[in-house]
């Protein structure tokens, strides 16, 4: 005798359905690391979460790593700045700042995609409160007018009153003429990183790498067009109106712009 009764022998025996809510939300997490292949197991806690799924961080991790959703390491990230110019450049400014509403500090970069027979470069201008790009441009050279054209972009659409801090590494582009001259001419104050200081400009670092692991390293591009179209997507779209961030709470910075919850 084993002394269950009849039925609770059975459920002993057969193996546990699993239960609605439990496959439910087993199912909405796997769509959720489909879309976001680079979210880890505390992003996708907070989709879950935003889609009514009462879930806890550790339980999603056990899922996860169940289901082998576990997103993979990150590749290397390669700096593409080239400080060695006797153009003046600017202390830094941005270190010291606690920012409390979109334009009060902007931070800029460069980085490179390889294409099939080519590499291009990205410039970008994000609004560090809210991690929003604002303005980029994309092309073949590393001249300063790419840097500017991503600046021309950030000022057209956030046309900020004086008083701004505009926050970017030591290279050539951001020290050069034409750069700070537009700077200038809107009354924006600028900051430069620390020399061989690449955490100084951590937001636009981390950007970065965000762009190179959920975008560049998923897709081979074919020429200059198609990385345009692709690139344009998943600033404009998915960066700026999806993406979750941790520093601002797992809000998408479009969502973030536009205040608490």
């Amino acid at each position: 005798m084993t002394g269950l009764n009849r039925a609770g022998y059975y459920r002993f025996r057969l193996p546990r359905q699993g239960i609605p809510v439990e496959m439910e939300l087993r199912d909405q997490m796997q769509k959720i690391a489909l879309q976001w292949p680079g979210y880890g197991y505390r992003r996708i806690t907070a989709e879950l979460q935003r889609c009514s799924f009462a879930v806890n961080h550790k339980r999603v991790l056990r899922m996860m790593r169940q289901d082998n959703l576990l997103c993979v390491r990150r590749r290397a990230f390669v700096a593409t700045t080239d400080s060695r110019h006797s153009l003046p450049v600017y202390p830094n400014l941005a270190r010291d700042m606690e920012l409390t509403a979109v334009n009060q500090l902007w931070v800029a970069d460069i980085t490179y995609i390889r294409l099939r027979k080519e590499f291009v470069y990205l410039s970008v201008v994000l609004d560090a409160y809210s991690r929003r790009v604002i303005g980029w441009a994309l092309g073949r050279t590393l001249e300063a007018e790419l840097a500017v054209s991503a600046l021309r972009m950030a000022l057209l659409s956030r046309r900020p009153a004086p008083g701004l801090v505009h926050h970017s590494d030591r290279g050539i582009q951001y020290a050069s003429q034409n750069y700070t001259g537009l700077l200038k001419e809107h009354e924006i104050t600028i900051s430069m990183s620390r020399k061989g200081n690449p955490y100084d400009n951590a937001a636009c670092e981390s950007f970065m790498k965000t762009l190179k692991y959920d975008e560049v390293y998923r897709n081979e591009y074919r020429d200059f067009e198609d990385v345009r179209r692709s690139i344009s997507q998943f600033l404009e779209v998915v960066y700026n109106q999806h993406r979750l961030h941790s520093a601002l709470g797992y809000r998408a910075p479009s969502d973030f712009e536009k205040g608490p919850p």
